[in-house]
């Protein structure tokens, strides 16, 4: 008998057995060797000498789900005898808890590689597909990629792509590649069977053996069932409407609701903050003494204020005096609501309440509202800045949505150390009302912003947060971070939010479905922000380093090829010959390109053009810009400047260095290609000519060729996404 059938899945059962599940996944699709059940050892011998030996005989039952732990497969049996021993040993170990057993009698098949593969069901986000390296090391490596069901053919290769060892999918040892598109159906047939089949728990397929021509088989499988997967428990909201956003972050006026005089209250930062940011529209403020307030005259009560003149009101009341304030912003127009008060969600049971009580008030007076417990919002196409914290950013493409407001003060931060300015940001506190995947979801459509950076911790609804991911990707780069990759991490999350953080892996899984780009910390989130706002995708992974000093150049190969994205060019031969009339003959005439100290006056800027111009080429990383505006820094603090012909050099070299930093920014622009310009003084002295030139021209100067290359590599992903998805 080969398998077996099944009408239906029983759910009365948590587990299937082996012969029971292999028939499902079977009609599927899932490759398994041919396969006999017998009830006795002569049952079992003749089926071996059909089959062939060596052969495997297991002892299956309705209620034997883990063989190997208890000594109910025997293997690599080559004849009859072996078989007929192997049978009666196996059949006596049956015990009455197994329920009905036989015997699964399959070829002994053989592989220098193993695969396992299944589905299991995260918290988070439901059924997920699975497939990692198997075998000995499967434990110790930990080499496992997910992705949420259901899955895309692109889906299934990028799983593939994903395992770090996927160098053993190719020759290995005498024995052909991987069949990579067979490997991808058995990762389609089982998002299939978890798409059709809403109470299967899980799926195990392990041991999936690559044979010596590539081939796949799939020698177990387990399929576990549960309760029929519920649709989200969370109740789905309206985002908020584009007016409601606008309100939020262009209002027409604003109220600060709480005004105080004491520059120790968020009653007067706030207040200070909007003011001092130059918002250009009207300003208001209440205040139960009607104090006047950094010169704005306060009102005791909202009802003294004009209608139909302010949009947002900026809350810095306490708890208890939210619902009346709603209520009285209400009768006056306000249309959003940032409030800043602690005490809810955060803060028990009774908070809890006394959220949800806020949020149902405000979706009755149609108020949008953000926060509570929240540090406030920037918005530099308004001039915009009301916050309880500071600082108040550059103006530019990136907008910023984030579960903890101190991590957007530190994008903020590194907005005013690099120059690479900030749209919009929010702080959204307990997101009661307003998620951090509607901030994103409007950002993806506001023409102010180029990319956005979220800060994720909790995740409440997986599954719909994934459709909105995707769909905000789609339209933009968005750049997550996340908080609770640890278990200790998880955990300070969960006190934090109150939502529990996904799997580290299967969060992985589902960015990489998205397209959504995950950045480890967030330094490196801010850069690669602003590497999406302020240069263009490349068209391909081939990649030239130009340095003027060769150890740079060195070490920024070796991120390339650590990276694993990106791929360093082998020079072509005209190039080369252009760059020969350029250079001394002692430069690398390779890549990296080192100049070897051989640049005259336009050396750099005529070297760049023609590997920008060149088709091979994808993308450039500069170093070494600066090596001039060092030394003349030197000589402008020596005791000798300006005598002696220093205040000309000095010029002379400070220039230099802008003009390198200029003729990359336009370079890049004509050609339409990512030039990255790195050197550690954008940190070590961010004034230095070099660059604060890069910044001049609205870029990122990357501290190390390192982090370049991380950046570059997160481009060139993303653009590859939207290839292989047809967004171009």
């Amino acid at each position: 008998m080969l398998f077996g059938t099944v009408a239906s899945l029983n759910t009365a059962r948590r587990t299937l057995s082996e012969s029971e599940s292999k028939a499902l996944l079977h009609e599927y699709g899932v490759p398994f060797a041919r396969e006999c059940i017998a009830t006795d050892a002569a049952g079992a011998v003749a089926a071996a000498v059909e089959l062939g030996f060596p052969v495997v005989v297991k002892l299956c039952g309705d209620s034997i789900a883990h063989k190997t732990e208890r000594g109910l497969v025997k293997l690599r049996l080559a004849d009859e005898a072996a078989v007929a021993a192997a049978a009666d040993e196996l059949l006596g170990s049956a015990t009455a808890a197994d329920g009905g057993v036989s015997l699964l009698v399959a070829p002994m098949v053989r592989g220098s590689r193993e695969l396992i593969a299944g589905v299991v069901h995260d918290a988070q986000f439901g059924a997920t597909v699975m497939l990692g390296v198997g075998g000995v090391m499967a434990e110790a490596l930990a080499d496992v990629v997910f992705r949420p069901v259901p899955i895309s053919a692109v889906d299934a290769h990028d799983m593939i792509d994903g395992l770090a060892t996927r160098t053993l999918l190719g020759e290995f040892r005498g024995a052909a590649a991987v069949d990579r598109d067979q490997l991808a159906r058995v990762l389609l047939a089982l998002s299939k069977f978890a798409g059709d089949h809403a109470d299967v728990a899980g799926i195990d397929v392990n041991p999936l053996i690559v044979g010596d021509d590539g081939s796949l088989v799939a020698v177990d499988a387990l399929v576990e069932l549960g309760d029929p997967a519920a649709a989200s428990l969370v109740a789905s909201r309206r985002r908020p409407t584009d007016g409601q956003f606008r309100a939020l972050f262009e209002p027409r006026g604003l109220l600060v609701a709480g005004a105080s005089s004491h520059p120790g209250k968020f009653g007067f930062v706030g207040l200070h903050n909007i003011i001092a940011g130059g918002y250009r529209g009207a300003v208001f403020a209440s205040n139960l003494q009607g104090e006047t307030v950094l010169g704005v005259e306060t009102v005791s009560d909202i009802a003294q204020l004009p209608d139909g003149v302010i949009d947002l009101v900026f809350g810095c009341t306490p708890a208890s005096a939210n619902p009346a304030l709603l209520r009285a912003c209400a009768a006056k127009g306000i249309r959003a609501a940032f409030l800043t008060s602690a005490g809810y969600g955060e803060a028990g049971a009774d908070g809890r309440l006394a959220e949800q009580e806020l949020v149902a008030l405000a979706d009755e007076l149609d108020i949008l509202l953000a926060g509570p417990n929240g540090q406030g919002l920037v918005s530099t196409p308004a001039s915009l800045c009301a916050q309880i914290v500071s600082p108040y950013p550059p103006a530019g493409g990136i907008s910023v949505a984030s579960q903890s407001g101190n991590l957007v003060s530190a994008f903020l931060n590194y907005a005013r150390q690099t120059g690479v300015g900030i749209s919009r940001a929010v702080s959204a506190g307990n997101a009661a009302a307003v998620t951090a995947a509607d901030y994103l979801d409007w950002y993806a459509d506001d023409p102010a912003t180029k990319v956005s950076i979220a800060y994720l911790e909790g995740i409440v609804d997986g599954r719909s947060l994934l459709q909105r991911l995707t769909s905000i990707a789609a339209r933009k780069p968005l750049v997550v971070v996340k908080g609770g990759a640890s278990e200790g991490g998880a955990r300070a999350a969960a006190s934090h939010t109150g939502a529990l953080a996904a799997d580290d892996k299967v969060f992985d899984g589902v960015c990489r479905q998205a397209g959504v780009t995950r950045a480890v910390t967030v330094e490196e989130a801010f850069e690669v922000a602003a590497t999406f706002a302020t240069q263009p995708l490349p068209g391909g992974p081939d990649t030239v380093v130009l340095t003027t000093a060769g150890g740079w150049g060195v070490v920024t190969c070796d991120a390339i090829a650590r990276d694993g994205r990106l791929r360093l060019l082998a020079l072509p031969d005209d190039l080369r010959a252009q760059i020969d009339g350029k250079l001394p003959p002692r430069w690398s005439r390779n890549n990296p390109i080192d100049c070897a100290g051989g640049e005259t006056r336009d050396t750099i800027p005529e070297v760049m053009e023609l590997i920008a111009a060149h088709p091979a080429v994808h993308s450039i990383i500069y170093l070494g810009l600066g090596i001039q505006s060092n030394q003349a820094r030197s000589m402008r603090e020596g005791r000798f400047f300006p005598d002696h012909g220093l205040e000309r050099i000095v010029n002379y070299h400070e220039r230099q260095d802008e003009r390198f930093a200029e003729a990359a920014h336009e370079l890049s622009v004509r050609f339409g290609k990512p030039i990255l310009t790195a050197t550690e003084l954008a940190v070590a002295d961010p004034d230095n000519a070099g660059p604060r030139a890069v910044r001049a021209t609205g870029r990122l100067c990357y501290a190390s060729g390192n982090r370049a290359v991380t950046a570059l590599g997160h481009l060139w992903q993303y653009a590859q996404f939207r290839g292989r998805r047809g967004l171009n």
